[in-house]
């Protein structure tokens, strides 16, 4: 098959990037060309909350730029995103306005889960590293300009990912008034480093030790670069660390520059970067640290050869997702047998009515977790578990979802228990089409009321939490979906549930569930 030339640019909070790929089956993904722009889009936004018009006239006359090198290059296709500088500020959709306007590149804001994501599959797109290093339990650390994430995989699985406001720039714009000395400046660095992380260790890591850290972001990049020898630094041990630490303590920024041929801009940032790694060091107990030396447009290139299947990885990213989800439903103490049966029932249900409700795998996976948190809400109230269900889902970071689809999910626990009105389906996210994941509002409203109907009938047929109907079998017959269980006992309460949701069940699909039970003779 020909290879595709692809354009991946990152609208970070630090930097504009652009990096060229060509994407072959045979060759996978190979990177053609760099291009980077320092821009402080991040220090605008942290300190005033919107980036200005002088920001705006520099992003869009290198954006205008990166367009010209795509056309020279004949990029078949481009993705353009944009992290937590645009995210956070107040002007953003003027400032995405102007972009589209005057140099025609569609910019889509990502939220954070994403944007975490987009790095885990460019770390596995350089083979087989990745699901080595994560057999045994690993802390992967993206330390970036305006926030750090830690992520926590043990035997394969991702266990945990919280994000922390410990980006680089974002504790520079917090200190920049302060007048202090280079040992006072990086005693004030240390102690918000501290403080954030001991609360993080206390929440999910307690006195489990990690065995290596996988370190990503630009930061570590311009820290570890090369060798003395000019070769790239792929791992780095806790001992040469803490010499590599020592000698930069001892530097100003004047020195930091020429040691590591790095702008004024970046020399203030390098120093934050170091001892948040070395605290995270002492934390995990860790003895080292592997540098794949990606990027997030590394992370773009590689979710588009993905899902045009022009790669493939040995990496399940989805199962990351739902053990995510079910690491937060044992959080709220909502994980159980039933969910168990239920989540059966409903991932039965989708496949046995393809035909009729036309939803695809990214569906799927959305219902699946909506099932399996369902119940978060009752940690906070039986009485109004929906509605507490819905806030915490919208308050709580789901890997790989942007908040559009964690709205989806909230939206489907919320109405799993009361009337569905369409009407008033609670929408807080702003839509944009730019965004690529659906094309319009109403799209959404189906969606939301199809996946509901779904878990209301599958929550209906394990109603006494007895696991009663394990084992049904489904079916499209005449009309009619039809659920059989060889169960001789009594299914009274489950016959009763099912029949209350069938109706809802109907309007949706236009046809009507039924519960059959068969008896031996």
């Amino acid at each position: 098959m020909a290879s595709h030339i692809f354009a991946a640019i990152d609208v970070g909070s630090f930097e504009l990037e652009m990096g060229i790929f060509e994407i072959s089956n045979k060759n996978g993904i190979r990177k053609v060309d760099h291009i980077r722009h320092v821009i402080a889009l991040g220090k605008d936004t942290y300190q005033n909350g919107k980036i200005s018009y002088h920001m705006v006239e520099e992003l869009c006359s290198v954006l205008g730029d990166f367009a010209e090198i795509m056309k020279g290059y004949r990029a078949e296709d481009y993705r353009a995103y944009a992290t937590s500088a645009m995210r956070e500020a107040i002007n953003s959709q003027i400032v995405l306005d102007q972009i589209q306007v005057r140099t025609g590149i569609s910019v889509r804001i990502i939220d954070n889960s994403e944007q975490r994501l987009l790095n885990y599959k460019a770390i596995a797109a350089r083979g087989d590293k990745f699901d080595k290093n994560i057999k045994s339990r690993t802390a992967i650390a993206d330390v970036g300009f305006g926030s750090m994430q830690i992520s926590l995989f043990n035997e394969s699985c991702l266990s945990s990912t919280e994000n922390l406001p410990l980006g680089v720039l974002r504790i520079r714009s917090t200190l920049g008034d302060v007048d202090a000395t280079l040992d006072k400046t990086r005693s004030l660095i240390e102690e918000i480093v501290e403080n954030e992380l001991s609360n993080y260790k206390k929440m999910y890591l307690k006195e489990e030790q990690v065995e290596h850290v996988i370190g990503i972001g630009e930061n570590i990049l311009y820290m570890f670069r090369y060798h003395d020898d000019g070769k790239p630094v792929d791992r780095i041990s806790r001992e040469e660390f803490e010499s590599f630490f020592n000698q930069l303590s001892r530097m100003n920024e004047t020195e930091i520059e020429e040691k590591f041929g790095i702008s004024a801009d970046y020399a203030a940032l390098l120093m934050p970067s170091a001892i948040i790694y070395r605290k995270l060091l002492e934390m995990t107990g860790a003895r080292m640290i592997w540098i794949p030396g990606i990027r997030l447009c590394d992370g773009i290139a590689a979710e588009y050869a993905g899902s045009h299947k022009l790669v493939k990885f040995k990496h399940n990213f989805d199962d990351d997702i739902i053990s995510a989800s079910r690491n937060m439903a044992k959080r709220y103490h909502c994980l159980s047998v039933h969910t168990e049966m239920v989540e059966l029932f409903v991932l039965q249900m989708f496949d046995t009515m393809k035909r009729y409700h036309g939803m695809g795998d990214r569906e799927r996976l959305l219902l699946q977790i909506a099932v399996i948190i369902h119940a978060c809400g009752k940690f906070v109230s039986v009485r109004n578990s929906n509605e507490c269900g819905y806030n915490i889902i919208m308050s709580t970071e789901i890997i790989g979802l942007s908040r559009l689809e964690r709205e989806m999910i909230a939206n489907v626990v919320r109405y799993n228990i009361r009337d569905f009105d369409y009407n008033m389906v609670r929408m807080e996210t702003e839509f944009n089409t730019a965004a690529g994941e659906f094309s319009s509002h109403n799209e959404i409203m189906i969606l939301i009321a199809k996946m509901t109907a779904l878990l209301r009938l599958a929550n209906s047929m394990d109603r006494g939490h007895r696991q009663k109907l394990k084992g049904c079998r489904m079916a499209v017959k005449h009309d009619k979906f039809i659920v059989t269980t060889d169960y001789p006992g009594d299914i009274t309460l489950e016959a009763l549930s099912f029949e209350q949701k069938a109706a809802f069940f109907e309007e949706i699909f236009g046809i009507r569930p039924v519960l059959k039970q068969k008896r031996s003779i």
